[in-house]
């Protein structure tokens, strides 16, 4: 079937894949999902119709260079990068890495957004590359010393939870970014509350955040808005509205 029902069938094991960094998962569904995606967004455009046996058409190795097919990859390879990231699992990138250059060469499709947890970008400036740094760290365990652990925690996790918002994953990459989130703050909490700033102020809302026990985008809107002054970072009076209603709770 080449409609939406197919959209979503193909789409549930690529977010399960995502959510629990499987690559064989991953590898096995994504071809699917590029699949599907190309040929509604042909479908709409009026250049493509269903074909008589109902099944979706593979893509041909020109289709596979397309724009719109590497803007789906990108955004379905960062996803699968980030929660491999937060997780620490530098294995499960290679290997779906592997794979896709086994099968698809080069420039398969997804590649573009490897390269920011690959490459060494030494002047970030757009959110990928923030955020593509930030789990590079991650996916080689290399910890800040402990009096910028805090900051470094909060600076990483603003990014992915921005990135997260601009994903067609959003979900599956916000559940391991407040399991994170909850884990590196509860360290925090139990090691790391000399260096946070103002600390009498700041280590009674550290733990009042932390008492909260649903992992999900209203706690990491929580923590980021609350934190922010244990790390001496400052938010603009907007910004502090935007993670307010995301952390309000009905």
């Amino acid at each position: 079937m080449t409609d939406m029902t197919e959209l979503r069938t193909r789409k549930e094991p690529l977010n399960l894949a995502i959510v629990h960094v499987d690559p064989d998962a991953f590898i096995a569904s994504l071809m699917g999902w590029l699949e599907i995606t190309a040929f509604i967004k042909a479908q709409r455009a009026g250049e493509a119709v269903v074909p008589a046996d109902g099944k979706t058409p593979a893509l041909s190795a020109a289709q596979l260079k397309n724009g719109g097919v590497h803007e789906v990859g990108n955004d379905a390879l960062f996803a699968f990068a980030m929660t491999a990231a937060l997780k620490g699992d530098k294995a499960a990138l290679d290997k779906v890495e592997t794979a896709l250059l086994d099968r698809l060469g080069q420039d398969f499709p997804g590649s573009f957004a490897l390269w920011h947890f690959r490459a060494a970008i030494d002047a970030p400036t757009t959110l990928d590359d923030f955020v593509g740094q930030a789990g590079k760290k991650m996916l080689a365990g290399d910890l800040p010393p402990p009096p910028l652990r805090a900051k470094e925690y909060w600076s990483a996790g603003l990014r992915f939870f921005e990135k997260a918002r601009k994903s067609n994953f959003i979900h599956e990459i916000m559940y391991p970014l407040a399991k994170w989130t909850r884990a590196r703050w509860t360290e925090t909490a139990e090691k790391g509350v000399a260096f946070l700033h103002h600390i009498e102020d700041n280590v009674p809302v550290l733990r009042e955040v932390l008492e909260e026990p649903r992992n999900d985008q209203a706690f990491i809107a929580n923590v980021l808005l609350r934190l922010a002054p244990a790390v001496d970072m400052e938010l603009n009076e907007e910004y502090q509205g935007f993670l307010r209603s995301l952390a309000r709770r009905n």
